[in-house]
C-alpha cells in the first residue's frame, strides 16, 4: 500500500480517488474548492489539504486530474504547488487531458527536482471511473511505470505503457478523433433513419450485431433518438479535447479535415445552448 495524493476532485477524481482508498492507501486529496475535499473525506476517510504543495508532503505518488494545461501548470509550478512538495524519488501522475506539450515540460521540471513524471489521460468518462474501469494511456520511462502501474490498477481495467513522456496524451488524442467521427455517422444515421420512417431502434438493435457495432451505437443510440443529453461527456470538454488534436495535427503535419468539421459542428451546439450537453448532441443539430 502507498501514501499517494489525490489533486482535483471533479467527476472524475472524485471516484478514482475513491477506488485508491478502498484497496487501502492512504489518500490525501486536494480540490480547489475546499468544501469538496472536506466533503470527500467526510465520506471515505483519509485526509484534506489546503494547497497542492501541502498535499504532496510526504507521498509516494502523487495523482491529478484537473481541467487543462493552466489548470495543470497552476497545481504543479505555481505558488504552492505539487512540485514544491514532492521529495525526490516520487512520482507525479497526470490524468488529465492535455497537451503533449505541457506533459513534457512537466516531465523536464520533475527531473530537475529529482522524482518522476508519468502523462495518463484516461477513458472511459463518469461511469468508467465510477466503476473503476477506466482505460489509461501512458507516456514515461519503464521503471517508473512499473512502480505506478499496480496503484493506477485500483480504477482501471486497462493501463500501459505507450512510450516516452507525451505518449498518452498523443494516445488520447488518436481516442478523441475516433469517438469525433463515429459520434457525428452515428447522429447521421439516426437521422437517416427517422427521415426514412424506419424504427430506428430496431434497426440498431440489428445492425449493432454487425460491422457497425461501436461503444457509441451500444450506449448512446437510445438517448440520441430521444433527444436527452444531459449526462456524460460534455460538448465544452469535447471540443477542449479536439482543440488539443487540431493544434497537435498543425505540428506534426497531420490531416484531420472529419476532426476539423465535427470540431465545427460542436461549435454549432455551442450556440444552441448546449455547452454542457453530452458529447452525442451532434444529432440535435441535424434535426433542429
Amino acid at each position: 500500500m502507498a501514501n499517494v495524493a489525490f489533486l482535483g476532485l471533479g467527476v472524475m477524481g472524485y471516484p478514482m480517488a475513491r477506488h485508491l482508498k478502498a484497496k487501502g492507501h492512504a489518500v490525501t486529496v486536494y480540490n480547489r474548492t475546499a468544501a469538496k475535499a472536506e466533503a470527500w473525506v467526510a465520506e471515505f476517510g483519509g485526509r484534506s489539504a489546503p494547497t497542492p504543495k501541502a498535499a504532496a508532503e510526504g507521498q509516494e505518488i502523487v495523482f491529478a486530474c484537473v481541467g487543462n494545461d493552466n489548470d495543470l501548470r497552476e497545481i504543479t509550478i505555481g505558488a504552492d504547488g505539487a512540485f514544491e512538495g514532492l521529495a525526490a524519488g516520487a512520482v507525479f501522475v497526470d490524468h488529465t487531458t492535455a497537451s503533449a506539450e505541457v506533459a513534457r515540460e512537466l516531465h523536464a521540471a520533475a527531473q530537475e527536482r529529482g522524482f518522476g513524471f508519468v502523462d495518463a489521460p484516461v477513458s472511459g468518462g463518469q461511469a468508467g471511473a465510477e466503476n473503476g474501469v477506466l482505460t489509461v494511456m501512458c507516456g514515461g520511462e519503464a521503471g517508473i511505470f512499473e512502480r505506478v502501474e499496480p496503484v493506477i490498477a485500483a480504477y482501471a481495467r486497462a493501463c500501459r505503457l505507450l512510450g516516452p513522456v507525451g505518449s498518452g496524451q498523443l494516445a488520447k488524442m488518436m481516442n478523441q478523433i475516433c469517438i469525433a467521427g463515429i459520434v457525428q455517422g452515428l447522429a447521421e444515421a439516426l437521422h437517416f433513419g427517422k427521415r426514412a420512417g424506419l424504427d430506428v431502434e430496431a434497426v440498431v438493435e440489428v445492425i449493432s450485431k454487425g460491422a457497425a457495432q461501436s461503444w457509441q451505437m451500444e450506449n448512446r443510440y437510445k438517448t440520441m433518438n430521444a433527444g436527452t443529453f444531459e449526462f456524460g461527456f460534455a460538448v465544452d470538454w469535447m471540443r477542449k479535447d479536439l482543440a488539443i488534436c487540431l493544434d497537435e495535427a498543425r505540428k506534426n503535419g497531420a490531416k484531420l479535415p472529419l476532426t476539423a468539421l465535427v470540431d465545427q459542428f460542436y461549435g454549432d451546439v455551442q450556440a444552441m445552448g448546449g455547452q454542457r450537453w453530452d458529447t452525442s448532441s451532434l444529432i440535435a443539430r441535424l434535426e433542429k
